[in-house]
């Protein structure tokens, strides 16, 4: 018998360079796809910018979190993410819809992994972020960016209420923060 994942739960350090969080999104499948690729749908929960769906193509980051948080106001440390914005880089490593997505996240050091797998009327997501060199002392921040993401775009999905933004990444970081420290125990 399968469980059911925890949308709410924190993503696990699987090690010291990787995170992974598993989520149970609302399908089907070719639906939450067209969510990690489409620029007109990523826009809505995780950032603008265009997306080459084959490998080796080019992607575009636009993050403007003012779009995604309008009225909200963020930490000191992001607001540059939130307006003006910020824009940053990456490549599709592997593409083999509507299955399996990987590609970096600004430059080498940073590779995602989306995994998704139906589930009866919805979709097993497994989200990977491997960090290393200049990008490893960001994996806190990358969980917190993840879990807060992750909840947009599930609530995207069902049509459900968008959940706060900043609010939710700033009381994230110290848990993620506490949380890598006793994996590093």
């Amino acid at each position: 018998m399968k469980s059911t994942p925890d949308n709410q739960a924190h993503a696990q350090f699987s090690s010291p360079g990787e995170l992974r969080m598993v989520r149970l999104l609302p399908g089907p499948i070719e639906r939450v796809w067209d969510y990690l690729i489409n620029p007109e749908k990523r826009i809505r929960w995780l950032s603008g910018g265009i997306f080459e769906a084959k490998p080796g193509g080019k992607i575009e980051f636009i993050m403007h979190h003012a779009k995604l948080a309008p009225g909200e106001t963020p930490p000191e440390k992001f607001k540059h993410i939130h307006d003006p914005g910020v824009t940053f880089g990456g490549r599709v490593l592997r593409c083999e819809p509507p299955r399996l997505l990987v590609h970096t996240f600004g430059g080498d050091d940073s590779e995602v992994t989306f995994e998704l797998t139906p589930q009866g009327s919805q979709v097993l997501l497994v989200l990977t972020h491997r960090a290393k060199g200049e990008d490893l002392p960001d994996l806190c921040n990358f969980a917190s960016g993840w879990h807060t993401h992750c909840a947009l775009l599930i609530a995207e999905l069902a049509g459900s209420a968008r959940p706060p933004l900043w609010a939710t990444h700033s009381r994230l970081l110290p848990e993620y923060e506490k949380l890598r420290a006793a994996a590093k125990a």
